[in-house]
């Protein structure tokens, strides 16, 4: 009987030890330890599983032929994407990107020097962004002084809403303005540590030509 190891699914189990690994990295590591959020992690851990086998089976036992089928599954597997329920942030849409490749290429690589390479550049430049990149997180905020967002009152602007919410704000940005109602939709960048970062709140639409700074 055939060592397990020297089999096509066993050798498929190695490369999906690896990429476990390597995704684990990126999402623990590099991702949670900055953001804790868990429900990002848990869907990242998961896509990358669910994403290897799909691809891998679509690939069929013989790993060297590929097929318009799988052509199309890969162009599938990438436009799950877009049709979701909740919007995603550019930063965990980026995490989510980078662990479907790297599932999809630990399921149709042949060479185990062409994954280890592969997985280090990949781990290797999101580190060197980590660090060297920050990011500071928006909130939306629906405000109720619109006299401030006048050009020229920015200070201002800045000053009452970092009394009212305690945020060390960088940039806001003027959306939608309901005079009947007298509010207006800000997006405000703020300072804050690792652990406070919060994502854009999505429950205001606001297109982005209706977005304006304030100078």
């Amino acid at each position: 009987m055939e060592p397990f190891l020297n089999t096509e699914f066993g050798q498929a189990m190695v490369k999906f030890l690896f990429m476990i690994i390597v995704n684990c990295i990126i999402i623990f590591p590099l991702y949670h330890r900055r953001t804790h959020r868990r429900d990002f992690s848990f869907t990242f851990l998961l896509m990358s599983v669910a994403i290897f086998f799909l691809v891998y089976f679509m690939m069929g036992m013989e790993r060297g032929k590929a097929t318009m089928g799988v052509g199309l599954g890969l162009f599938g597997i990438f436009s799950i994407m877009r049709y979701r329920t909740d919007s995603m942030p550019v930063r965990e849409m980026t995490y989510l990107f980078v662990i479907i490749c790297l599932s999809v290429v630990h399921a149709m690589a042949e060479a185990y020097i062409e994954l280890i390479i592969i997985d280090a550049i990949v781990v290797a430049a999101i580190t060197l962004c980590e660090l060297t990149m920050k990011i500071h997180p928006t909130k939306l905020i629906q405000y109720d002084r619109v006299e401030l967002t006048k050009p020229g009152r920015r200070a201002e602007l800045i000053a009452d809403l970092e009394e009212r919410t305690g945020l060390k704000i960088v940039k806001v940005d003027v959306g939608g303005i309901d005079f009947l109602r007298d509010s207006v939709v800000l997006r405000v960048t703020y300072e804050c540590d690792a652990t406070g970062q919060k994502d854009v709140e999505s429950q205001f639409t606001v297109t982005k030509e209706q977005w304006r700074n304030i100078d």
